[in-house]
């Protein structure tokens, strides 16, 4: 009886043990995957000389001035190894884009495309299309001349010289909104738009114009149209062209795009065929996220894809978090990875840490806004283990100021 009592004791005992270490949060997070710990875990053993290093750059006279939020997150031993501010929320500037494109990826999967298709209506008589010719808008920045040319000359090829008809702009794939929430009137802002060509918001001008470049003339003169007894005939498919997300990811990190980023952003709302789709929509699909990783959208504010917006409000710990989701799940970061600009190399990083340990090895997403300056992204330690990290500098009058700071951090990080 004493044996059983003892081993109930016991048993009692642990589980009080195990109750307690799980309110205090010291236990690995089982349920939800995610990075939240308000203590560095000591089994890294990380090289003392980088946490020195770290420490040093903290006292730069940039910090008595302005607001920093900063993590790294060591992904090989799964662990943070150095964290300042980084649960302050801030604004992003264009690592944004690293939300957007990591929702895209994981909602709509790495082989999506962005799809503009010409339709038309009506009979094919002697040459003459008496119908009305539809361009339905996919929003698809990579648009281009060819893409045009080869609209109109899927029409040619069926023998028509002359549409009697319409060429009617279908744009209901999103809201009418041509401007992102919280975008400064003065900057140089991209149209949102549907229908696109060459990132311009001309796309019906210049199939009018190509159109008539291979011979076929367009009368849509009200008798043309009365006369041709198109009504409630049903829409025939002419031609689609197609573009992919990793050719759209590749520019929208790379060189930094706005448009391309708003783009991603609409493909998001728009999936499984909500028309008229608007940024609240993609914004549900980027809360559902954060809330798998283990964080609170609410905590947050989401305005647009770009990271124009200075509506937006995020943190170091979320943009780490999303990062560390990305690394573990392949076919997000077979897509996110490639696309990201690297450091001496390509990109928004061509000129900047071109130094031995950085050069090549740093693989991240800028962001400048008038008082902003941000880095998040990836890189290799000199111990071979794989990094995460977010710098978000707020407050900064020059921009420079902030890109020094953050290459001096990739640089302790990077150096043996």
């Amino acid at each position: 009886m004493m044996k059983i009592l003892f081993i109930t004791a016991f048993l009692w005992s642990s589980l009080g043990t195990l109750v307690e270490s799980w309110a205090q949060d010291t236990l690995p997070v089982i349920v939800s995957d995610t990075i939240v710990s308000d203590t560095i875990a000591p089994v890294l053993k990380w090289p003392e000389n980088v946490t020195v290093r770290l420490d040093s750059l903290m006292n730069e006279p940039l910090l008595k001035k302005t607001q920093l939020g900063l993590l790294v997150y060591d992904l090989t031993a799964d662990s943070a190894i150095y964290k300042l501010g980084e649960r302050q929320t801030l604004r992003p500037a264009s690592t944004m884009k690293l939300v957007t494109a990591i929702t895209a990826i994981d909602k709509l999967g790495g082989s999506y495309q962005f799809r503009t298709s010409l339709y038309y209506s009506g009979l094919i008589e002697r040459n003459i299309l008496r119908g009305n010719l539809y361009c339905v808008g996919g929003m698809d920045p990579r648009f281009n001349n060819d893409d045009m040319r080869a609209f109109a000359e899927s029409i040619q090829k069926m023998g028509i010289d002359t549409i009697c008809g319409r060429l009617i702009a279908d744009t209901s794939m999103k809201d009418d909104t041509r401007l992102g929430e919280g975008w400064c009137w003065d900057d140089d802002n991209p149209s949102l738009t549907p229908l696109l060509i060459g990132k311009k918001d001309m796309f019906m001008e210049r199939l009018r114009q190509e159109l008539n470049d291979v011979g076929i003339a367009v009368v849509d003169n009200e008798e043309a149209i009365a006369n041709n007894k198109t009504k409630n005939r049903p829409l025939i498919h002419l031609c689609s062209r197609f573009h992919s997300l990793d050719q759209v990811l590749m520019r929208m990190l790379k060189e930094s795009d706005n448009l391309y980023a708003e783009s991603v952003l609409y493909q998001i709302a728009a999936a499984g065929g909500i028309k008229n789709a608007t940024a609240t929509h993609a914004r549900q699909w980027i809360h559902k996220l954060i809330t798998r990783i283990g964080l609170n959208p609410g905590d947050y504010k989401f305005a647009d894809g770009s990271g124009l917006s200075l509506y937006n409000y995020v943190s170091a710990e979320l943009m780490v978090s999303l990062l560390r989701y990305a690394y573990h799940n392949q076919n997000i970061f077979g897509h996110l990875y490639p696309a990201l600009p690297i450091a001496g190399v390509d990109g928004t990083l061509e000129k900047r840490m071109k130094g031995a340990f950085t050069n090549g090895n740093v693989r991240a997403k800028t962001g400048t806004l008038t008082g902003i300056s941000s880095l998040a992204g990836y890189c290799t330690a000199a111990n071979g283990h794989q990094l995460a990290f977010a710098i978000i500098n707020q407050g900064v009058l020059r921009n420079t100021s902030g890109r020094t700071f953050q290459d001096k951090v990739c640089t302790a990080l990077c150096e043996p």
